[in-house]
């Protein structure tokens, strides 16, 4: 076996070994060659090559988001390293773990006019759990640096840097290492959750008859299903998930917006909780939100073992460990009490359903009823992944099989990088994986299908409305060129090419029957990746959606 010559390559490339950091996308460049001679070189590491830093981050995104484990980014020094800030982010907001390690030019290279020299040292402090600023010279401190930075990145789930600075030559190799490291203690010790005050909570439960409960983004069977049936069979709560909640019961809420849009004031008022539960990420309804930061509960409860946010101005208690151990825990403390709010809300849910399937029976083909079919067609037991703004907000009305596996980047909510984050996430699931994206975040991540790693069966399911249709729907929108051009961003491209150039099987719908056809064929044959562009009405979809909420009274 061979090792880059340069001491501090070799102990990056070992402490990430020792700790099982053995998933590696590397985006080739010169500086941090040493890295990449390395960790190509040790058959004990899976390396992956990406040339654009931006897709080859949202890329790892994807793969940790699956394996639930930190994923290595390597890159050269100067602007390849700032690329991977979008997904940095991401990661930091959605909980998942990255390590990146960028090459660097010493630090008296820097500011002297060097090309593709950068202040690299805590460029991403704001959207970082740790950031690890080498120093040239091997030593215990950079080594001490190293593992915590990997540690944090595992056990606090979220992004973290490490900058490592080299000094030309870059390609020398050896045949022995030059370093020895250690990694026997942990740098984190494991914070112990203590129950101590809980029947104080659950005396607050015991006594309230209105408890909401709302489920942002979770991972799929992440609570167990006597815990769901003991909370569904409460008849003092009401539970509201979304799609990407990947939490299912027939009696659960998962339309939230086609519910609430047509309160009124007093219903609003009726709804409101004594006690909201909140767990999981990011909550894509905006409507939700509304109403809960203007009809605010007394008490806002949220579960999560690191984070919570006062989304609704009115957190009042975090408990930090996870679902299961606290519904374990906590359930058995609670009585049944007299409440006819969770009947309530099976009556609205039973009336807006029937209204739903009538006004969907009649609308003409548009962005609405591409989704009311496709939904219902993906392939049970596999994974969707969706593009943000019109997708996932079309996606949140329309029923899905729980069988299936729900995914999207909500952490900064960005169309980004969707694609690649979809293509890591299908490799590293190794299942049947469809993304349903809009055109603008597709064209935008283009780059995403330059990438040696999408597998045979991988699917997009492209709504090309010519535009960004999200902004027809938001307040403000008026039928300029202003608008056309600097909100809509309208255009007439097709993926054809991209398709052609990337070796994707490609077909076309433009209605109802052959979008049938089309889907019938795209999950016929897994020879290949496949997409399949459905184009709907750009002038259409905003009043049919914006309809659809008049007409759910």
């Amino acid at each position: 076996m061979i090792y880059p010559k340069i001491p501090l390559a070799q102990s990056i490339i070992e402490i990430c070994l020792a700790k099982g950091l053995t998933d590696i996308v590397i985006s080739p460049g010169s500086r941090n060659a040493p890295l990449t001679i390395g960790f190509v070189s040790n058959p004990n590491f899976k390396c992956y090559s990406i040339v654009d830093e931006r897709c080859a981050a949202f890329f790892a995104v994807g793969m940790a988001q699956q394996l639930q484990k930190p994923i290595a980014l390597v890159c050269t020094s100067g602007s390849a390293l700032l690329n991977y800030y979008p997904a940095v982010a991401e990661a930091f907001y959605s909980q998942i773990p990255l390590v990146v390690i960028s090459a660097d030019r010493p630090q008296h290279k820097i500011d002297i006019g060097d090309g593709q020299t950068i202040r690299q040292q805590n460029v991403f402090e704001n959207h970082s759990l740790y950031n690890a600023n080498l120093t040239e010279i091997t030593s215990f401190e950079n080594d001490v640096k190293i593992k915590e930075a990997i540690d944090y990145s595992l056990r606090k789930k979220g992004p973290v840097h490490i900058n490592a600075p080299f000094e030309e030559p870059l390609y020398e190799t050896v045949a022995e290492l030059a370093v020895n490291v250690n990694v026997e203690n942990d740098f984190l010790s494991s914070r112990a959750i203590g129950f101590d005050n809980l029947q104080e909570f659950a005396s607050i439960w015991n006594n309230s008859t209105r408890k909401l409960f709302l489920a942002g983004v979770n991972n799929p069977f992440s609570m167990q299903e006597e815990i769901i049936e003991k909370i569904a069979n409460d008849h003092s709560v009401i539970v509201l998930t979304e799609t990407t909640s990947n939490l299912h019961h027939p009696t659960f809420i998962n339309t939230i917006d086609s519910i609430i849009t047509p309160f009124s004031d007093q219903d609003f008022k009726d709804f409101q909780p004594e006690i909201l539960v909140t767990f999981g990420g990011m909550i894509v309804s905006k409507r939700i939100k509304a109403f809960l930061r203007k009809y605010k509960p007394k008490h806002h409860w949220h579960i999560d073992s690191l984070r919570a946010y006062d989304t609704f101005g009115a957190l009042t208690q975090h408990f930090q460990t996870d679902l299961n151990t606290f519904f374990s825990a906590f359930l058995p403390l609670t009585n049944a009490i007299e409440s006819d709010y969770f009947q309530k809300g099976q009556i609205v849910k039973a009336i807006r359903q029937k209204k739903h399937d009538e006004y969907l029976a009649n609308i003409p083909f548009s962005d609405f009823k591409a989704f009311e079919i496709i939904i219902p067609i993906l392939p049970k037991y596999s994974q969707l992944q969706i593009s943000n703004s019109s997708a996932i907000r079309y996606a949140q009305l329309i029923e899905i099989d729980p069988s299936i596996e729900v995914f999207c980047n909500r952490g900064t909510s960005g169309i980004d990088g969707s694609t690649s984050t979809a293509i890591g996430a299908a490799f590293a699931a190794e299942k049947q994986t469809t993304l349903i994206t809009g055109d603008i975040g597709f064209l935008y991540d283009s780059n995403a299908l330059w990438n040696n790693y999408i597998p045979k069966n991988f699917k997009i399911i492209l709504i090309n409305n010519g535009g960004g249709g999200i902004f027809r729907i938001l307040p403000g929108h008026e039928e300029t060129p202003v608008f056309n051009e600097f909100f809509e961003t309208s255009h007439c491209l097709t993926a054809v090419h991209l398709a052609k150039m990337f070796e994707f099987d490609y077909n076309i719908a433009s209605n109802e029957t052959n979008l049938k056809t089309g889907l019938e064929n795209l999950f016929k044959q897994n020879e290949k990746p496949s997409l399949l562009e459905v184009f709907t009405p750009t002038l259409q979809n905003d009043k049919i959606l914006l309809d659809y909420f008049k007409n759910l009274v």
